[in-house]
Formats: structure tokens, sequence, C-alpha cells
């Protein structure tokens, strides 16, 4: 019995026996085998690039949730300045002090000023306008992002002088005025 169509015919014809029957048979099962396997790797194929597409959706959604997360303590540190910041802060003196490579000025009065000086007080940037914050509130701000604090009198308090300055006895005060 010849389970192929084709063969049946063959040999109903007289065209070839049953030996050759049989070995068309089998070429027509490996060829529906191999067509299995090509299935099988197709499949495979697929479920690769599922496994791409995920890796990369993943990567995806980890980039946007890092941006939004950057975003959100942006809005936190901004509000943090906004409640916190020293309130009365107009006066006759100036201090001027360096933002993004240009000069700044900024009236103050006297107790802001000799606390600026001395390090008790930092500058901060708050939008398009300046606060005036605590240093451990600024520290706190620091800590979780820089940029925001642009001066602090109190690290250069707490800097060493160098032993080979030949300028070292020469102590240069802070509330110089120019």
């Amino acid at each position: 019995m010849v389970k192929n169509a084709l063969a049946a015919q063959l040999l109903k014809a007289g065209l070839v026996d049953n030996k050759k029957a049989k070995k068309l048979s089998k070429q027509a099962q490996h060829e529906h085998r191999t067509g299995q396997n090509d299935d099988a790797q197709i499949k495979a194929k697929i479920e690769q690039d599922k496994q791409e597409k995920i890796a990369k959706d993943q990567a995806l959604n980890q980039e946007k949730q890092r941006i939004l997360d950057e975003k959100a303590l942006v809005a936190a540190i901004i509000q943090m300045i906004a409640q916190h910041k020293i309130k009365d802060t107009d006066g006759d003196m100036t201090y001027q002090f360096i933002d993004e490579s240009k000069i700044k000025k900024v009236y103050i009065n006297q107790q802001i000023y000799n606390a600026l000086v001395a390090g008790s007080l930092v500058i901060a940037k708050e939008n398009t306008s300046y606060a005036f914050l605590p240093k451990v509130l600024a520290e706190r701000i620091n800590d979780k992002m820089t940029g925001f604090i642009l001066v602090n009198n109190a690290e250069n308090h707490e800097q060493t002088t160098d032993e080979e300055d030949p300028y070292a006895a020469y102590v240069i005060p802070d509330d110089l005025m120019w």
C-alpha cells in the first residue's frame, strides 16, 4: 500500500516499481519533516524577536521612568526652595556672584550679607531669580541634585591653605568691597 498519491499513480501506470515508490514516499515524508523543522526554526526566530522587543520595550520604559523621576526630583527641589527661602532680603548692600559664567548682583540687607559671608546662608537658583537658603537645607538639596546652589561660602571657610603658597600669610577678607 502506497501512501503517496503520486507514487500510487506511477505504480498504476507501470512507470515505477514498489521499491521506487517506497523511496518516493520516504522522500515525501522527509520533506514533510524538514518543513516542520523549518516551522520550528521560524517559531524560534519569532520567539527570539518577541524577547528582543520585550527587552527593548523594558529599556525604553526604564528610561522614561528615569526621566519622570528626575523631573519629580527637580519639582520637589524647586518646591523646597520656594518654601524655605528667606523673604525679607532687600537692602542697600550689593553682593556679586557668578551664575553660568556671568557676574550677577543682588541687593541685600546687612544681616543677609553677613550670613552669606560667614557661610550660614547660601544662594540658590529659583527659576529665573535667586533665593537665600539656610546652609543645612542647601546640603540636603546638593545631596539630591547638584546645580541649584550657586554660592556656598561655608566651603571656602573649610578649605585648608597650601603650605607652599607664598601668600598664605596674607588673608583676603570676604567682605572686601570693590
